[in-house]
């Protein structure tokens, strides 16, 4: 007889917390086992936030990767640092965790039906594609039409909110994102300075061993942090703020931050574009 094993993806960000909420209160026959990739590397605001959502579901959070943190695999390649074009780190950190995960299930003949967070109005998005006959991906909100604005209803409505690094940065993700915008790396200096030098110090390293990439695109870290750039990046920051702000239609119905809580709708796209679904969701 073959078992059924439903499973939800917590990234730490606000669509997938939703929709733990959501399957929760829409589905409680479901036995859902909830997971988290752990990269070793993440904000203290995630994991209060985890600890949060833990509380609210009455369950607790499956914590992939204990042992093979996000140190381990950049010395395994040679300190050399991920980017978007090699995005070794959601491979190594994120894919690979879950499918050694569920694969004892899937190689006992069981099904796995994993519950992704991408939303209606998320049309360019794709979920992780299954590659095995017994595992099924399925997206709640897509297939029920829950966009942004319905997101951020089930989360207020269950008195959970939103994290705490929404107040200064627009998605979750190791601190060191390369998806980071550079305004995300100037608050990350002033938050969290000694994660700002972790990240400064592995650069360097990277850089030493003869990679040109860099965190930040074509900007060191060592040159963004200077006082005079820093503020300059802040001025860039606001004049497109208010530009963006100026053609947007306000709901009367919601009081939200104009500044944090549509970050991510104001990513250029030699920045944030393409941002990682797997670590952000």
């Amino acid at each position: 007889m073959t078992t059924t094993h439903h499973v939800l993806g917590i990234s730490g960000g606000k669509d997938s917390a939703a929709l733990a909420v959501y399957m929760r209160e829409n589905f409680p026959e479901l036995d859902i086992q909830y997971f988290f990739t752990d990269t070793g590397e993440e904000l203290p605001e995630v994991y209060e936030f985890l600890g949060k959502l833990e509380g609210l579901l009455g369950k607790k959070i499956n914590y992939l990767n204990p042992d093979r943190d996000f140190k381990f695999w950049l010395r395994h390649n040679g300190n050399f640092l991920p980017s978007p074009q090699t995005r070794w780190c959601t491979i190594k950190l994120k894919l690979q965790p879950f499918k050694a995960w569920i694969n004892e299930w899937l190689n006992k003949g069981d099904q796995v039906v994993s519950y992704v967070a991408i939303r209606a109005d998320e049309e360019h998005r794709d979920g992780m594609q299954s590659h095995h006959k017994n595992l099924t991906v399925k997206l709640p909100f897509r297939e029920n039409g829950l966009n942004k604005e319905d997101v951020l209803d089930i989360l207020e409505a269950s008195g959970l909110g939103l994290p705490k690094y929404y107040e200064w940065r627009s998605r979750s993700g190791c601190t060191f994102c390369f998806f980071q915008q550079k305004i995300e790396w100037v608050r990350l200096k002033e938050r969290h300075p000694e994660a700002f030098e972790n990240a400064k110090n592995m650069e360097k390293t990277a850089i030493d061993n003869g990679t040109r990439f860099t965190w930040s695109q074509n900007e060191p870290l060592a040159e963004l942090e200077k006082p005079e750039r820093m503020e300059q990046i802040k001025r860039d920051f606001e004049a497109r703020k208010q530009r963006e702000l100026a053609n947007r239609r306000i709901n009367p119905l919601r009081v939200c931050s104009s500044e944090n809580l549509d970050l991510d709708d104001l990513y250029l796209e030699d920045e944030g574009g393409g941002a990682c679904l797997v670590c952000h969701k």
